[in-house]
């Protein structure tokens, strides 16, 4: 098996080849502000950021990037508030960072009532109204789960007023009263403190960001939201509050996020690519095949198949797809090749290992995730950032169901077998994995790519990894426009892209350029 292909986007031999630049300029761009040109961090004398992260995916960004230490060099002060800060397992990680850190502040949940239904309310009125193909998709498959009376009524009072075309006073209205319940008594105290000039927040998606970053935009802090995913601007839950700034991967999810939160077009949006994907770069992290063959019990001279499991929360049954190539592995009906199976590493992997209990030496399922951990407090260690990037650059194929893993193969130019099917038992979820593929904003672009090997059922899974194993470099081409598409730069510089943002919003901070009313 050889280790080097002379079309990969990565070396296998341990080095990176020459990066390759998408189409898009390879400098920092935004609307509202000129930045181009440059690429050395803007100099901000004495500015004060504070970063926000309460996800080991952000936290891969945070630890593995340039990003920190470009914003030190600039003579920034940084403060890290991550999740991941208190748990003694990333204790270390976190106090070899340039930047202070620490845990995050305290934070308390909506009350449901008079909070959490006006929310619920809100974002079912604005689905109805923008008729987004993935959040209709969620709202029949994935419905709210508790189902009593108000929810239904919710819904259906949402439809109605939905034909009024009065989303936007409406989400004002919400969000002043969202911003007036404090939330987070200890970020309040800790901001007035600070005083900071910018604060980064990296998950306005999840349950404890929005209500620190709350208490920075009742002080009148500008507050950068990092939209941390390709996908999170249409299949996430609506944004309740306006935030000053944006940061997003590439000129699409910018007309994205333009066209489904209108008040985006008059305040500063910055295109840096996808940071989380400069490791993948970094010679630092890279392995021979040889080397990570033997950290992962694997033969160096035989093929590798990847089987990459999604989140159980989504998609339950997912892992009975993984189980079939198993037993099709241990049939010998792909030949003398062996299986790594790896879970998702935000999910614990006990329902994965009584699947897999009788597997023979030719099954390996990693360990991704240190279980039992919250998920809030999880992080990755270098290790496991190694086998992260390692498990796809040393992939001869990849096989997944509709999830950011195509793209990680992409990158490694290593052919992606993706389901277009649900392989449990069931198939309850057939029509939603169909609408995943064909309908979803996001994902139905890569489906339909050519980039990827779509398969309707565990006989064209098969024989689709038997084609690629003859024929590697077959959909190359379209894997390189999926890198292109989802990521726009891929050159390992993209943690820097994100300092000059954060840099750039520090320097127009008070310019008056754009209202928190607007």
């Amino acid at each position: 098996m050889q280790d080097v292909s002379e079309t990969h986007f990565l070396s296998l031999a341990g080095e990176t080849v020459a990066p390759r630049r998408a189409s898009t300029p390879a400098s920092l761009s935004h609307q509202g502000h000129a930045a181009e040109g440059s690429t050395t961090p803007r100099r901000t004398a004495g500015a004060k950021v504070v970063v926000i992260s309460s996800s080991l995916l952000v936290d891969r960004v945070l630890l593995y990037t340039n990003f920190l230490s470009a914003l030190l060099e600039s003579g920034a002060s940084v403060d890290v508030w991550a999740s991941s800060a208190n748990n003694p397992a990333y204790r270390d990680l976190w106090e070899a960072q340039p930047a202070r850190a620490r845990g995050l502040p305290e934070v308390k949940p909506f009350r449901e009532l008079v909070h959490n239904y006006p929310r619920r309310l809100n974002e079912a009125m604005w689905d109805h109204r923008q008729l987004q193909p993935s959040r209709l998709s969620m709202r029949r498959h994935r419905p709210a789960t508790r189902q009593t009376v108000p929810v239904w009524l919710i819904e259906k009072i949402a439809r109605g007023v939905a034909l009024l075309a009065v989303e936007s006073p409406v989400e004002k209205l919400l969000e002043g009263w969202l911003l007036s319940y404090e939330r987070s008594a200890e970020a309040t105290r800790l901001f007035r403190d600070i005083r900071p000039d910018v604060v980064l927040t990296t998950g306005p998606y999840q349950f404890e960001q929005p209500a620190i970053a709350a208490s920075a935009l009742r002080l009148g802090i500008r507050t950068l939201a990092l939209i941390p995913s390709w996908d999170n601007i249409s299949t996430k839950k609506r944004m309740i509050f306006k935030y000053d700034g944006y940061v997003v991967w590439t000129e699409k999810l910018r007309a994205e996020l333009n066209e489904y939160y209108p008040h985006t077009r008059d305040r500063p949006v910055y295109v840096i690519g996808a940071p989380q994907f400069d490791v993948f770069f970094n010679p630092r992290f890279q392995q021979s095949r040889a080397e990570f063959c033997a950290s992962q019990g694997l033969d160096p001279a035989r093929p590798i198949i990847v089987y990459a499991v999604g989140s159980p929360n989504f998609l339950r049954g997912e892992a009975y797809g993984a189980l079939a190539m198993a037993r099709a592995v241990e049939r010998g009906d792909l030949g003398d090749v062996q299986l790594l199976v790896r879970p998702h590493p935000l999910h614990d992997h006990t329902t994965l290992r009584e699947l897999f209990r009788d597997c023979g030496r030719n099954i390996h399922l990693q360990q991704t995730s240190v279980e039992g951990t919250p998920v809030s407090a999880r992080s990755q260690d270098v290790g496991q950032i190694v086998e992260w990037v390692n498990t796809f650059r040393h992939a001869d194929v990849v096989v997944n169901l509709s999830s950011t893993v195509s793209v990680d193969a992409a990158i490694c130019d290593r052919p992606v077998v993706n389901l277009d099917f649900d392989p449990s038992p069931t198939q309850a979820d057939q029509e939603l994995v169909k609408e995943i593929n064909h309908e979803w904003t996001h994902f139905s672009p890569i489906a339909e790519s050519g980039g990827v090997w779509l398969v309707n059922d565990i006989d064209e899974m098969l024989n689709a990894v038997r084609g690629y194993l003859v024929n590697p470099q077959l959909h190359s081409e379209g894997r390189r426009w999926i890198c292109d598409y989802v990521c726009g730069h891929l050159d390992g510089q993209c943690g820097d892209r994100l300092a000059r943002a954060v840099l750039d919003f520090a320097s127009i901070k008070n310019s008056g350029a754009w209202s928190r009313d607007s």
